[in-house]
């Protein structure tokens, strides 16, 4: 299973009836899981599920959700208040005598203030429970659209991070190498010092010269420091095929791996050795900087 990075967008959207909605999720970095939601008005009961349903999906990052909401309008609906219109022909039958016997007329009664009424659509809370169920169904899709977009993301950063490791990789093998003639090198140095110092080079024992050779070059020995560089990038290398989040211990090992390059360059007793151990502290920035984005 590839890297997954924290940088992502995710969007869904859906209908019903009148009402229309969409869901967009995005994510950036951080130290641990941060979720940021906001809901239409009137929707804020669906926080808590959509809280829920981010922690069960992602383990890391800074994300925000946006829940927009639209309603379509309704036709107007009229309908007769009946209760009305009886108790204006009981007035009629009360002002006998003073008003025309003549039942009104329908538009005369429509045009009476109260006698029609608009006719508001009622909706049930199994219907509201039914309506929310789709809605957060629509945002685990943006969370999976969200969550491919992170794999899509975290597929370059573990290319980037697989040949800056190749690149580390050898640069330890070339330290190897040159620290094969590590005790050569010193015996010379010595050698050479002390002719410049005195005139007679015998002024200095054989087994003297032996010891501050030998002090000299466990001094600078940094097998050590190769073999942890060895390891640490083979355990690297095991975390680049997790399935669960690595970004954290990627990072720890780059900080491992910082630490044996400098104890490298300080050791180096070669201008070859420490340029080795630069260029493996540059190619370390590079893998700890796209780390540093994963999940």
């Amino acid at each position: 299973m590839s890297l997954s990075s924290m940088t992502g967008f995710g969007r869904a959207a859906g209908r019903h009836g009148r009402l229309r909605w969409n869901w967009e999720a995005k994510s950036v970095n951080a130290r641990s899981l941060d979720v940021r939601i906001r809901v239409a008005s009137g929707y804020d009961r669906l926080e808590i599920p959509a809280r829920k349903s981010v922690v069960e999906i992602l383990g890391r990052g800074s994300i925000s959700l946006i829940l927009t909401i639209e309603v379509e309008r309704e036709e107007t609906k009229l309908k007769i208040n009946q209760q009305f219109v009886k108790q204006v022909l009981e007035l009629q039958k009360e002002l006998e005598g003073r008003v025309s016997p003549e039942p009104p007329r329908i538009e005369t009664l429509l045009n009476v203030k109260g006698a029609t009424e608009i006719c508001e659509s009622e909706t049930s809370d199994a219907v509201i429970a039914g309506i929310d169920a789709k809605i957060l169904s629509s945002l685990n899709d943006a969370l999976s659209d969200l969550r491919r977009s992170r794999s899509e993301e975290g597929d370059r950063l573990e290319m980037i991070i697989e040949d800056q490791l190749s690149s580390l990789e050898n640069l330890r093998l070339k330290a190897h190498v040159s620290d094969g003639g590590r005790v050569e090198r010193i015996r010379d140095r010595i050698s050479v010092q002390l002719s410049e110092l005195v005139e007679t080079p015998s002024v200095l024992s054989e087994e003297r010269l032996a010891q501050e050779v030998a002090i000299l070059a466990m001094k600078a020995d940094v097998r050590e420091e190769i073999d942890r560089i060895a390891a640490h990038c083979e355990a690297m290398r095991e975390l680049l095929v997790q399935s669960e989040p690595v970004g954290r211990r990627l990072d720890f090992l780059c900080q491992e791996l910082i630490r044996e390059a400098n104890t490298l360059c300080s050791k180096s007793t070669t201008e070859e050795l420490t340029k080795i151990g630069l260029a493996a502290k540059f190619a370390i920035d590079q893998i700890r900087e796209q780390a540093q984005n994963v999940e």
